[in-house]
């Protein structure tokens, strides 16, 4: 008995050990049960074949989503998420079958951001089937809920697509958010591919047809009841794992996994030419190939963003109507759709008479032998080359066309199409001719009277209420007289403002929040004026905020000097900055690289400068200000390199009665300078986001080239998290330290750097991006270290 007792104790205790070893690989969640997000590295559920896992997918810093995704798969790829607009924070998060049936995913503070809705059901088990699909079950088996019927942007092997749940494509490559591409069926019960973007909607793939249910097969086959049907080109092989995904380029792809490698092989293809995806340059941009497709603006278009083509081109300078145009020559170009008034057998001049008189027609297109004319007011999906009989004739400016060297260049595809320099000899020709010497003195004239009158004023009001004041008490009353007549911030209108920027012809920035233009006001003074957009507060509380930044004055911060409010158009007016931003002189971002290099001392002082400005907004300005966007972009330098912050104040204003942090209600700032807690959304952001935001250009200032490129060359699939641990590393060995800083150090310098000065920013740097606010110093702990070092560094430079 004895030995027979020992024996079932040695089978219980392997089968126990067995299921421990395998507890956080199971295909099954059991009532009760929950996945967390601190274990996501292995605590998953994995298929009974072992093709998929479902857990938390980490898509950013600290940030994660609940998914499906190929466990063979060598670069992760995803088949399904169920919070794809709301990622989830790295710490506290899980997903649970609670005992009343539903299947909740939970941010770290407990709110629910995503649920199947079955509560109230005999929900027993959540299991992931070989097919990819996760279902919530009760006891006998039977399905009351599947990732099958709700697909994000990838279709599986016998996953139907129905006319209720299209595919949505995200955003853009690796960001966790809904893009502007759908793969469903439309109400005339046809399978469409359609750009659903924020100005246009429209239907691209294939040509309408029948009726509205799609599935591929096991062997690489797809059809649909409306008779579509294709095929992979390894068709035939069922051990191979499919997907079909909607890319963020508007594509529809199917791809193979190779078993050998890891990797995803397009089978097929949708849309072949992807210059005839529809929205892919936005608004008035054109998709060429050369070779592969590229994304440019027509003559007299600028991009809105060129770090992101769908957002399309503007007009700089704007045609409007009753201006002197002409029109320019595109061919082998479309504009598809958006055609008015269309006629045919029309002669060419009939159809260029068409567009000029109509105020909202941008070009037309003529087709000479048929004598097709498609007026267009509005100019969306352009692409090169098409047929060769197929000319775009595009309404300009007069003054434009006069500008361009020949006629056949119309395209330029490294984004602006006019120089710098002719943009400026237009604003500054336009500004002479448009004023008269005798109109200038006039307003000199009266500016001057004004300021006599306004003057005598105050002395009289002085004299007769303040008579028995000295002399010294009487030059404050007129100084003070003074600075009401010409006090710097106020506010302008939208004339003045428009006179000032020569019609804002001359674009000198662009950022998330608005476009800039160089201006120079009636008294002289140089300015930069910036195009809000996207704000929806009333007059008076926008007036009210920006009366709060207005009375912020800090050496290391741009001026504000005033503002227009005249519906819609949202204008701030600041000084002017002649050097530019840190981005152009340190990265030489302008196109033509940096002429000189910044030196250590420049370097160190810009450090030291963003550094006071921020722990000024964060510690003593009269309201609590979180940037939420420092980066490179947002430093600009002055005449002798002293740093300026700028767009500070433009997010949100933090009241010291309402405490030291504010929630957001989405994402701010750039990717790549973003704290992690600011892409949870509803997690409070403090000023250590912007410590967060400091250490990355603190990083650069010290290498002089992008972080995000630096991580890419240092580890491909890495992150700063990890680029972080490894310079902590580096810093330890003393022994080493000196000749590691030589080789990290932007090469450019030389060796030529202050190392004990090196080493303590670097040391900062990483002690700042620490994956948890409470982690990292405050401003004021950073500056405080910064100054210390300078100083001590001065000393010894003149000991």
């Amino acid at each position: 008995m004895n030995r027979l007792h020992f024996l079932q104790f040695i089978v219980v205790t392997s089968l126990c050990c067995v299921a421990l070893s395998a507890g956080d690989r199971r295909s099954v969640l059991w009532r009760g049960s929950s996945i967390t997000v601190e274990d996501a590295a292995y605590h998953v559920l994995v298929s009974p074949s072992g093709n998929f896992s479902c857990g938390f997918y980490k898509v950013a810093t600290n940030a994660y989503t609940f998914a499906v995704w190929f466990t063979a798969s060598a670069d992760t790829s995803v088949a399904w998420t169920a919070n794809l607009d709301s990622p989830v924070n790295g710490v506290g998060s899980r997903a649970e079958l609670r005992k009343d049936g539903s299947l909740v995913l939970q941010d770290y503070d407990g709110r629910v951001v995503w649920n199947t809705n079955t509560s109230g059901t005999p929900a027993h088990h959540v299991q992931l089937l070989d097919t990819g699909n996760l279902v919530v079950a009760d006891a006998a088996g039977n399905r009351l809920w599947q990732s099958f019927d709700w697909p994000t942007d990838t279709l599986l092997a016998e996953q139907p697509i129905t006319r209720y749940r299209p595919l949505v494509s995200a955003s853009a490559r690796g960001l966790p958010f809904s893009g502007y591409y759908k793969f469903y069926f439309d109400s005339s019960k046809i399978l469409n591919l359609m750009y659903d973007g924020p100005e246009i909607s429209s239907n691209y793939w294939p040509d309408p047809f029948n009726n509205r249910h799609g599935s591929f097969d096991k062997r690489g086959v797809f059809t649909a009841s409306d008779q579509l049907q294709f095929n992979a080109s390894d068709m035939g092989d069922e051990g191979v794992m499919r997907r079909l995904t909607l890319n963020y380029d508007g594509n529809l792809r199917l791809y193979s996994l190779d078993a050998a490698d890891g990797r995803w092989h397009v089978t097929w293809v949708a849309v072949e030419r992807v210059c005839y995806v529809h929205g892919l340059c936005g608004s008035n941009g054109i998709c060429s190939y050369r070779p592969g497709p590229t994304c440019s603006c027509p003559v007299g278009y600028v991009p809105n963003d060129t770090s992101d083509w769908s957002k399309g081109c503007r007009r700089n300078p704007d045609v409007r109507c009753g201006d002197d145009v002409d029109f320019v020559e595109m061919p082998h170009t479309d504009f598809w759709g958006f055609d008015v008034n269309y006629t045919d057998e029309v002669t060419f001049d009939a159809c260029r008479r068409t567009c000029l008189a109509d105020c909202d027609c941008k070009a037309f297109g003529y087709r000479p032998g048929t004598g097709r004319c498609y007026p267009k007011i509005a100019l969306w999906n352009g692409r090169i080359p098409i047929k060769p009989d197929q000319t775009i004739y595009l309404k300009v400016p007069r003054s434009v066309k006069n500008h361009m060297i020949n006629q056949s260049s119309f395209l330029h595809f490294d984004g602006h199409v006019c120089t710098t320099d002719e943009r400026e000899a237009s604003v500054r020709n336009s500004y002479l001719h448009g004023r008269s010497n005798s109109i200038n003195f006039i307003y000199f004239y009266c500016f001057i009277a004004v300021v006599f009158v306004m003057e005598a004023i105050f002395v009289v009001v002085g004299h007769l209420f303040v008579f028995r004041a000295d002399s010294v008490a009487e030059g404050r009353v007129r100084d003070e007289g003074y600075s009401l007549v010409f006090s710097y911030f106020r506010r302008f209108t939208y004339g003045e403002l428009s006179d000032a920027t020569c019609g804002f012809r001359d674009e000198i920035a662009k950022g998330a929040t608005g476009s800039v233009y160089k201006g120079v006001l009636d008294d002289g003074r140089s300015i930069a004026v910036k195009r809000l957009g996207e704000l929806t507060q009333a007059d008076e509380v926008f007036r009210s905020e920006l009366s709060v930044i207005g009375r912020i004055n800090h050496i290391n911060l741009v001026r504000i000097w005033g503002f227009c409010s005249e519906h819609p158009h949202r204008l701030l007016v600041s000084e002017y900055v002649e050097n530019g931003s840190l981005d152009k002189a340190l990265f030489g971002d302008d196109g033509e690289g940096s002429v000189v290099v910044l030196t250590w001392r420049s370097r160190y002082k810009i450090a030291v400068g963003v550094t006071k400005a921020l722990a000024y907004l964060h510690h003593e300005c009269l309201k609590w200000i979180v940037h939420c966007d420092v980066k490179p972009e947002n430093i600009l330098l002055d005449g002798d390199f002293e740093p300026k912050v700028t767009d500070f104040g433009l997010v949100k204003l933090l009241s010291r009665d309402a405490g030291s942090h504010l929630a957001l209600s989405r994402v701010q700032g750039t990717r790549g300078y973003i704290a992690p807690e600011c892409w949870t959304v509803g997690r409070p952001i403090t000023g250590k986001a912007d410590v967060y935001s400091l250490s990355v250009v603190l990083l650069e200032l010290l290498k002089g080239k992008r972080v995000c490129d630096w991580v890419a060359a240092d580890g491909g699939a890495g992150d700063l998290q990890r680029l972080a641990a490894l310079l902590r590393e580096k810093l330890k060995c003393d022994d080493e330290l000196s000749a590691w800083l030589e080789e990290l150090v932007d090469a450019r310098l030389r060796g030529d750097f202050n190392h004990l000065q090196a080493a303590a920013m670097l040391e900062l740097a990483v002690s700042c991006v620490d994956g948890e606010p409470n982690g990292r110093p405050s401003m004021s702990t950073v500056v405080h270290k910064l100054i210390t070092l300078d100083d001590r560094a001065s000393s010894l430079r003149y000991a």
